[in-house]
């Protein structure tokens, strides 16, 4: 009886102290479950009508774009299918910079603009990750508060358990009558949902630590076996002049060449080395609307020859099971890894968890400030 006295002492100071961060965190990641979805009824811009003619190329993207935006970094950009729209993104750190261009693969025809640090997502992401607040500010308040929710999530499946066996069944349903208080109806909502959402929380939590914090990324690799770099390295090149004849730009042979070898591609994403000795990197993507199994390819900027990559960052089909499960981390905190229906669970595990601050609160409410009122 002590220890859960204790137990539920430190649950409800835990959850006073984080409720309103965890039902901002919550509520916002519902709202990006279905992102993709919703943006691809307003992307029609993002279509063109094919053509019997040669894409432009990478070379010709970056120039034709930097005339928009000539004093900011080309981050890549995207060739996907011949009815598809090029897309080129531009990406700065300080001051931050996000916009993609969009071209029409066949003339190079600037069909739209976008800024990914406006619009609705663009706020809905900001408030998941830092709480509009600054960025270092912010998104340490977050990744403290996932800690301490993780724990709220521990004691609470512990406070819900009953003493007795026979006791379970009343802890697992709804048993509202006409006669039943607001009180312990508010009481149920905390208790059962939260029993029935604890695990796919615990779920969401766990995999949004693994963004936040690389320690604790690390951390889970190695404790699941894996034995190479967790973390994102582009490669230096092999060699140092360039060895293709006269005219030809390296990274535009480049793309014609893994469009023939990868036919069921979605898209080629390119990335543009930053200096003389950095690699090509290109981003394969395999599937639509996932993102851990994408190819991670590096060539010489100079011989376009193959660099093997020393992270889990390279071919999927090479990667180990620890490799693949880090690299599933972020389409299994969206839900995506499961389709739609992956999607639908992780809307309605975030909706869920977003009424626990709520109903806890009010328990709080009423067995504290209601009850001192009155004396």
């Amino acid at each position: 009886m002590l220890f859960k006295k204790t137990l539920f002492q430190l649950h409800k100071i835990l959850g006073l102290a984080t409720g309103l961060v965890v039902f901002i965190v919550a509520i916002t990641g519902c709202c990006w479950a279905f992102k993709e979805e919703i943006e691809s009824l307003y992307g029609s811009y993002k279509k063109v009508v094919p053509q019997n003619k040669s894409f432009i190329t990478p070379t010709e993207a970056k120039k034709l774009t930097k005339k928009i935006f000539p004093n900011n970094t080309v981050h890549g950009t995207v060739f996907g299918k011949n009815n598809e729209a090029i897309e080129v993104i531009f990406y700065d750190a300080e001051p931050e910079f996000y916009q993609s261009v969009f071209l029409n693969p066949y003339s190079g025809e600037i069909i739209q603009i976008n800024n990914h640090l406006s619009g609705f997502f663009a706020f809905i992401l900001k408030g998941h990750i830092r709480l509009w607040l600054p960025k270092t500010i912010g998104e340490q308040v977050v990744g403290v508060s996932v800690i301490l929710f993780i724990l709220i999530i521990i004691s609470g499946f512990i406070l819900w358990l009953p003493n007795k066996r026979k006791n379970l069944k009343q802890r697992l349903r709804f048993h509202w009558k006409k006669t039943t208080r607001w009180k312990r109806k508010n009481f149920d909502l905390h208790s059962i949902v939260g029993f029935y959402v604890c695990s796919l929380a615990l779920v969401l939590a766990f995999t949004g630590l693994i963004m936040s914090y690389d320690w604790f990324q690390k951390t889970v690799y190695f404790s699941l076996g894996g034995n190479k770099n967790s973390t994102f390295i582009i490669p230096k090149n092999k060699s140092e002049r360039f060895v293709t004849k006269s005219g030809e730009v390296p990274i535009d042979i480049l793309l014609e060449k893994l469009k023939e070898e990868k036919t069921k591609a979605k898209s080629f994403e390119i990335h543009y080395p930053h200096s003389k000795s950095e690699a090509i990197y290109v981003e394969v993507s395999n599937s639509k609307g996932l993102f851990y199994d994408s190819d991670f390819l590096f060539f010489d900027q100079n011989t376009l020859k193959p660099i093997p990559s020393k992270t889990i960052y390279g071919k999927y089909k090479n990667a180990k099971l620890a490799d693949k499960i880090l690299r599933m981390n972020y389409d299994i905190h969206i839900g995506a890894i499961g389709g739609i229906a992956g999607k639908i669970i992780a809307f309605l595990a975030s909706l869920l968890t977003a009424t626990l601050p709520i109903t806890g609160i009010l328990l709080w409410y009423g067995r504290n400030y209601k009850k001192n009122r009155k004396h």
